[in-house]
């Protein structure tokens, strides 16, 4: 039985992430070659290396909101790979926990910056060089459909992403390249051990035990859950999904 991403090109950007490292395992078993793009080259090359992909998996170390830099993936990707059939726009960096009043001007600009213009920066550069029929997948997060306060920068870039990808929904809906915006919960990772860390002070109490409590799996999510979702999103198997947002959330959202 044929795999499922046999021979597709992916681009990850955030690649050196549990999530994306996790997703990358995941289309490589099923057949992919795949791009990892981050900041960091040798923790890039560290991801490719524990993965075990052979030719089948190369890294760019890239800074996500420089448009040059994008260009040079894109192009890494083609030259290596050939065009690409899914990118998967994964980049993140969290800021800070603070109210409006007294939030970091630049943390807020940072923040929008690597999740909104990143992505941004990635469909603009990666669509002329994609296949028809592929898909683009956006990590936006569970709070890209709710607010709590504090953190403004996270939250609104959350937000925004999923308005991105409603325009390229549409926009490339003739070349019937789907693009959908994935929604985690809490993952059991260090971004989000990181987060937690921000707002136990603000909580008043251990915040990965609170997010436990409510989440109505009692649980984080495991970055292979995570990556499952982005193989469906990734796969024929959503064939007729697009403009869409996929909660992985363990039912926070409900």
């Amino acid at each position: 039985m044929e795999k499922q991403m046999h021979g597709k090109v992916c681009v990850i950007t955030g690649g050196a992430g549990s999530i994306g490292a996790a997703a990358a395992k995941l289309l490589l078993a099923e057949g992919a070659k795949v791009m990892l793009v981050d900041l960091t080259e040798a923790a890039l090359h560290k991801v490719a290396a524990d993965l075990g992909g052979g030719d089948a998996i190369a890294v760019t170390a890239a800074d996500v909101t420089k448009s040059d830099q994008v260009k040079g993936y894109v192009a890494n990707t083609v030259n290596r790979f050939g065009k690409i059939d899914v990118l998967f726009s994964n980049a993140g960096n969290f800021g800070t926990v603070a109210p409006v009043t007294e939030f970091p001007e630049d943390v807020f600009d940072s923040v929008l910056a690597v999740h909104v213009k990143g992505t941004f920066l990635a469909a603009k550069h990666a669509l002329p060089q994609m296949n028809d029929g592929g898909a683009i997948i956006i990590t936006s997060s569970i709070v890209g459909v709710k607010g709590d306060p504090g953190a403004c920068a996270y939250i609104t870039a959350k937000h925004a992403q999923v308005g991105l990808m409603r325009v390229l929904a549409k926009e490339a809906a003739s070349r019937n390249i789907r693009v959908n915006t994935l929604h985690p919960g809490p993952v059991d990772n260090s971004f989000q051990l990181n987060v937690e860390q921000h707002l136990s002070g603000p909580l008043g109490r251990d915040a990965t035990a609170f997010f436990n409590d409510i989440i109505p799996l009692k649980r984080h999510a495991r970055p292979e859950e995570v990556a499952r979702a982005v193989l469906f999103l990734a796969s024929d198997a959503s064939s007729f999904t697009t403009g869409s947002l996929l909660m992985v959330d363990g039912g926070l959202s409900a």
